[in-house]
């Protein structure tokens, strides 16, 4: 980019804005290819393509590695399909590439391998379930085959092994590089309560996207342990849900794995640097939740006399709100003073509350 603009922004924003495009595009593509269902497709590409809180991964320069890494993601995920349609050596060498690709770019594809075991049962059904019934013919339970689980984890062994070396390295430069020292001060019940809290928090802030900041401050020992409590139980309560409806609802449990598993990386486990989470940290991982509502909401009013209205209705108010949003939110990357200044402000609105 430097050769092509030097140092002006111009170019640099345009070039992160076509990633964000063309992954945007290839995100319906895929779930239209995988679904063949083309209004939801639509929709999740749409609400990827302008939802608010991935504006700082496209408006700031220095995360084009989040809008690249999305782009191989995503490459992988079309590869993907093509090898689960016709297994071949070439199709799996396509899937290695593109999957190396989004590696070098960025680690957080190290969950991209788990993703793509989620879509072997849907929407690719290249994983069956049977259904076991006890004497009494009460007890069903949703049992895969193991030679097909097993086959399938196979085939994925050189994607792991990616996954686990990389992982390493990038623990070691981190810790190595000082990005750590912050998580010494820091137990694993404070970090864990900020990781429940923050998994419900990313949904909140993609229900309702208000106060994005581009930092939030991590709480420390002032965040209350009975919320970490209360949300990880609702987090574990939506999990069960999921899974007692995989059969009915099978793109539930996917979307929602999706979304749990993508954040596992930095949710904050392993705190690296002081922030309690981050908008660009949604980029990729939201795209589980949109499909959750894409196939569930239609679901949910199939009965409704005039469905198709009102859906119709509420997608044509949705997105040119999102839009509105959305521009508002590019306005504050103006400059580094307009960023901050507006972080500052979320900053002083949402102060923590001790609870211990």
């Amino acid at each position: 980019d430097y050769q092509l603009y030097g140092l002006h922004a111009k170019g640099h924003h345009l070039t992160s804005l076509f990633f964000h495009i063309a992954s945007s595009l290839l995100l319906f593509l895929v779930l239209f290819r995988m679904t063949g269902a083309i209004w939801q497709s639509a929709f999740v590409a749409a609400m990827f393509a302008f939802h608010p809180l991935n504006v700082e991964s496209v408006a700031w320069a220095a995360e084009r590695k989040n809008v690249l890494s999305t782009l191989f993601w995503l490459l992988t995920m079309w590869a993907y399909i093509h090898y689960a349609a016709k297994p071949t050596i070439k199709s799996y060498g396509l899937v290695f590439l593109f999957f190396t690709l989004g590696l070098m770019s960025k680690p957080m594809l190290v969950t991209l391998p788990f993703v793509l075991l989620l879509l072997d049962y849907w929407p690719l059904g290249r994983l069956k379930l049977e259904q076991e019934r006890g004497s009494n013919e009460v007890l069903e339970k949703n049992i895969p085959k193991r030679s097909e689980v097993l086959q399938l984890v196979l085939e994925k062994i050189p994607l792991f092994l990616l996954t686990t070396g990389l992982s390493i390295v990038t623990f070691l430069a981190e810790k190595s590089s000082g990005a750590m020292n912050y998580a010494e001060n820091l137990t694993f019940s404070t970090r864990l309560t900020n990781a429940m809290v923050s998994y419900l928090g990313y949904l909140k802030k993609m229900i309702w996207p208000e106060k994005l900041a581009v930092f939030y401050s991590h709480p420390g020992n002032t965040l209350a342990v009975w919320k970490g409590i209360l949300c990880g139980m609702a987090l574990v309560g939506i999990t069960i849900i999921s899974i007692r409806l995989i059969r009915k609802a099978p793109y539930f449990a996917v979307g929602w794995f999706w979304y749990l598993g993508t954040l596992v990386p930095v949710i904050g486990i392993v705190q690296i640097g002081g922030q309690a989470m981050a908008d660009r940290y949604a980029y990729v991982t939201l795209i589980g939740i949109f499909i959750v509502i894409a196939w569930g909401l239609p679901e949910l009013i199939t009965k409704w006399r005039y469905k198709e209205k009102v859906l119709s209705i509420s997608v044509g108010i949705l997105i040119p709100a999102l839009m509105i949003i959305t521009w508002t939110q590019v306005s504050l990357w103006k400059n580094s003073i307009t960023v901050f200044k507006h972080a500052i402000r979320v900053a002083d609105q949402t102060p923590y509350k001790s609870g211990r």
